[in-house]
């Protein structure tokens, strides 16, 4: 039978600024460890930090632009294309442009913060759960 997700938790964000994060599927609001889609409203500006994952991480830009620096250059995904970042390579995002960007992030096996790797100096809006 199928299962209705009938909202999504909220996600705190590590950057510059806050950046609405809202989890369908993921270990905070459906115990799903082996996969986490969540919808992500970043604003225009917003920084984060460097970081490496241990998880295939896919980003799908709905709208905007979305940044992501990487050892050896950046990429620019416009809104319509979709990035995906290995286990263990160093990025950082970012949504510099003033329009700012929604996608949709996916990470197989799930995203949680005993499997994702931030540079020390990162700052968090709020004191749970980060991405």
């Amino acid at each position: 039978m199928p299962k209705l997700i009938g909202s999504p938790t909220q996600i705190s964000s590590v950057g510059n600024k806050p950046k609405l994060c809202d989890e369908y599927v993921g270990v905070v609001n459906t115990g799903e460890a082996r996969l986490s889609i969540t919808s992500v409203r970043s604003p225009a500006g917003w920084q984060g930090v460097a970081q490496y994952g241990e998880y295939d991480e896919y980003r799908l830009v709905l709208n905007g632009m979305l940044r992501v620096e990487y050892e050896g250059g950046q990429i620019d995904a416009q809104a319509g294309q979709a990035l995906h970042v290995l286990p263990l390579e160093w990025v950082r995002f970012s949504t510099p442009n003033e329009d700012g960007a929604e996608y949709i992030n996916i990470c197989t096996p799930a995203f949680s913060s005993a499997t994702i790797h931030r540079d020390k100096r990162a700052t968090s809006h709020a004191p749970a759960l980060v991405r």
